[in-house]
């Protein structure tokens, strides 16, 4: 099933990374887990590149958490290969903001394997709860 792309779709990232034997299951494709692994590898890249947070465990008093996440599967992957992961940003609000992933073989420019995403919620850690995220990140969601 193939979702409907919001109109405010900001591309703001992509990702070139290879697909290693390892990510393949019994069943001789690329697991679907790693999928979800593939958008979050993006995401975080891009939110640690505009220092939307730190790496460091425990270094920020606030940031983002995903809340949801999805993943339509449309064509199997298969090792050997590199891949090209996109990430657009929509929708900011006061504390959240969505992203949009497409995964593509390399080889195949075009051809989409897979789409998902996440919801993104700015997030005080300490007390567990949604709160405004900062005016210099959300300047690069929209």
């Amino acid at each position: 099933m193939r979702f409907e792309l919001p109109a405010n779709l900001k591309l703001v990232h992509r990702m070139t990374m290879p697909l290693r034997w390892g990510d393949m299951d019994a069943m001789g494709h690329i697991n679907n887990t790693l999928y979800f692994r593939y958008m979050e590898v993006v995401r975080l890249d891009w939110i640690f590149n505009v220092g939307g947070a730190r790496a460091e465990p425990g270094a920020d008093d606030q940031g983002p958490i995903i809340v949801n996440a999805f993943c339509n599967f449309l064509r199997q992957l298969k090792f050997p290969g590199d891949i090209e992961v996109t990430m657009h940003v929509a929708n900011p609000g006061r504390s959240s903001f969505e992203t949009y992933h497409r995964i593509a073989r390399c080889d195949e420019p075009g051809v989409v394997y897979a789409e998902g995403g996440a919801k993104v919620v700015w997030t005080d850690y300490a007390a567990g709860r949604s709160a405004p995220m900062p005016e210099r990140f959300r300047a690069l969601l929209t």
